[in-house]
């Protein structure tokens, strides 16, 4: 018996083939060893090895759940737009409640996608945004690279996300955003900051920028990629495989998983 990672075949087959620009072969780097969740060079070997097998006629699919938090005007929505668009708006748009957006990867040849849950920045809709927030694997906060202010809050931001969800099992990701709009100075200043901060609440630290595209698909495939192997370690240990010679299954997905609905608010 071979270790591999299973899915019901139905939820695969309603979706189109994984894009050949979002395949990951390799761990993508971090953007900054000084402030990463971790520096190795590869995926972990126990994930390397469910992935490996030859499925036959067995599909592979599974989702993360992404949460993108932050103050008003950092750029989370251009953020994502980016990179799931490929496109930039400069006319500002605050967004209501919560926004979606899935995207799909191939990692190691398994199916796998990422629901990124765009929130709210302003203070009257917070509560709505915040119901949002729980069985998070992953959260991006994101701050404005020229603004110090939007750094302070972040971690406001972090422990308002952290009420809904385990401190032990989500990945934290801290973004600063409009990197173009940054003096090299101010951008040193501020980097030497966030960097301090990511380092205290154990958080993996980006500099990107929306407008130009600058390290933002690197960033999204470094958040994929340390998802899945985040998911993958995680249901080997709850299956207890230490070694080849089991099989796993990852989740199974349910329409309801993959159609998110939107729940009443019962605090706004």
């Amino acid at each position: 018996m071979c270790v591999c990672v299973c899915l019901l075949t139905h939820c695969h087959s309603m979706l189109p083939p994984v894009k050949k620009d979002r395949i990951i072969t390799q761990l993508p780097k971090c953007f900054s060893p000084n402030a990463a969740l971790h520096t190795k060079e590869g995926f972990h070997p126990q994930v390397k090895a469910a992935c490996q097998v030859p499925k036959a006629d067995t599909l592979n699919f599974n989702i993360a759940k992404v949460i993108v938090v932050g103050d008003v005007a950092v750029g989370k929505t251009c953020l994502i737009s980016r990179f799931c668009r490929a496109a930039f708006d400069k006319n500002y748009k605050a967004t209501i409640g919560v926004d979606f957006e899935m995207e799909r990867f191939e990692v190691l040849g398994v199916p796998f996608s990422l629901q990124l849950w765009d929130t709210a920045g302003q203070e009257r809709f917070k509560c709505i945004a915040s119901t949002y927030y729980r069985g998070a694997q992953a959260i991006i906060v994101v701050f404005d690279l020229s603004s110090v202010g939007s750094l302070a809050h972040a971690r406001q931001w972090l422990e308002d996300a952290m009420k809904e969800n385990d401190p032990s099992s989500v990945l934290l990701f801290l973004v600063g955003t409009k990197k173009d709009l940054s003096s090299p100075d101010q951008l040193a200043r501020i980097e030497r900051e966030a960097i301090r901060l990511s380092e205290e609440i154990k958080a993996e630290y980006w500099a990107v920028s929306a407008k130009s595209g600058e390290g933002v698909r690197d960033f999204f495939f470094r958040v994929a990629s340390l998802t899945f192997e985040a998911k993958v370690l995680s249901e080997l240990e709850k299956s207890g495989s230490r070694h080849v010679g089991d099989i796993i299954r990852i989740t199974d997905i349910t329409e309801a998983d993959r159609t998110p609905t939107k729940r009443k608010s019962n605090c706004c």
